[in-house]
């Protein structure tokens, strides 16, 4: 299926991942790509964590179980490693690209005391430390890390390579510099840092030390956010799923999406499926401008979505 417009349309290929048989990746809640290698890191949350492709979608390998309680997110950074959150581990991993353990920045005993009841993104009344249960990470071109502490806090710490902090910001609220689940960080070639704050319905735009820039406020609950070599930017917006009450006849208007942005924000594309369980959450693009894009369809439908609902697909260029 054709999907998007204009300069950017895209193939919608939702059966590109080639799985080995009786393996399933339950929902995938993000993506990394290694273009050093040619390969496609699937993180999901089915029995292996992480699942590596090329980009035609052949198996290649996957990492060890049991190394995350709860995948979320994943980014590539120049050195061939991967950075790993795991939001219910309240921790960030970096990993080499067959996975073995660099670094771990963790508080799985002690997430920061913010006042949050799970499964309750409003109880957040406080900043605190690093982690209650994150959710992205993103490198700087000089390297360092910044990570969205979204779930159980309401903040962005940055981090040296040593894994140092060097600051954080962000409060619970709706203004300026403030957060409601900050989802997804990108760091673009200028060290501009670009916040995903999904239930503030926006993305919000900070320099390196935090000092807010702007925001695009025509967001559709924003879960994660990319860039291709051009400059132009990807997001992918979960919109609104579920009435109260069961999938149907309730689905919300408007459903998920993925935009094709300037850098300015203003939209150039769309790209919507047809599928009414589509929720994309991770997202990157490789060397060709191709999208892959994971999905939680499970967890944002509570466990309704039907057997075999595609979560991974990949959006060839056209």
């Amino acid at each position: 299926m054709e999907v998007g417009s204009g300069d950017f349309r895209y193939e919608s290929v939702s059966d590109w991942a080639q799985l080995p048989e009786g393996w399933d990746f339950v929902e995938v809640s993000g993506v990394g790509v290694d273009d050093a290698k040619d390969r496609v890191y699937v993180f999901n949350r089915g029995e292996e964590p992480i699942i590596i492709f090329n980009r035609e979608g052949r198996f290649i390998d996957t990492w060890e179980k049991d190394m995350f309680k709860r995948p979320h997110g994943i980014c590539f950074g120049p050195d061939d490693t991967a950075y790993c959150v795991d939001d219910m581990g309240h921790a960030l991993h970096k990993r080499t690209t067959d996975g073995k353990l660099l670094m771990l920045i963790e508080t799985a005993d002690n997430p920061a005391d913010t006042g949050y009841v799970p499964g309750n993104f409003a109880s957040v009344r406080r900043a605190g430390p690093p982690f209650h249960q994150p959710t992205n990470v993103a490198l700087s071109p000089e390297g360092n890390i910044y990570v969205s502490d979204g779930y159980g806090n309401a903040r962005i710490h940055k981090f040296n390579p040593k894994g140092e902090l060097i600051l954080s910001w962000g409060e619970p609220g709706g203004g300026p510099g403030q957060f409601f689940l900050p989802h997804g960080v990108y760091v673009d070639k200028e060290g501009l840092v670009y916040v995903s704050d999904r239930e503030n319905k926006r993305v919000q735009i900070f320099e390196p030390d935090g000092t807010f820039v702007t925001q695009w406020s025509d967001v559709r609950r924003p879960n994660q956010l990319c860039q291709d070599k051009d400059g132009y930017f990807y997001v992918a917006e979960l919109g609104f799923l579920f009435q109260q009450g069961g999938p149907n006849p309730g689905f919300h208007r408007p459903l998920s999406r993925i935009t094709v942005r300037d850098k300015l924000g203003r939209i150039l594309a769309e790209i919507v499926e047809e599928d009414p369980y589509w929720a994309p959450h991770g997202l990157a693009i490789d060397a060709d401008g191709n999208l892959y894009a994971g999905s939680v369809s499970v967890s944002f439908t509570k466990g309704t979505a039907p057997k075999g609902t595609v979560v991974m697909r990949k959006y060839v260029r056209k």
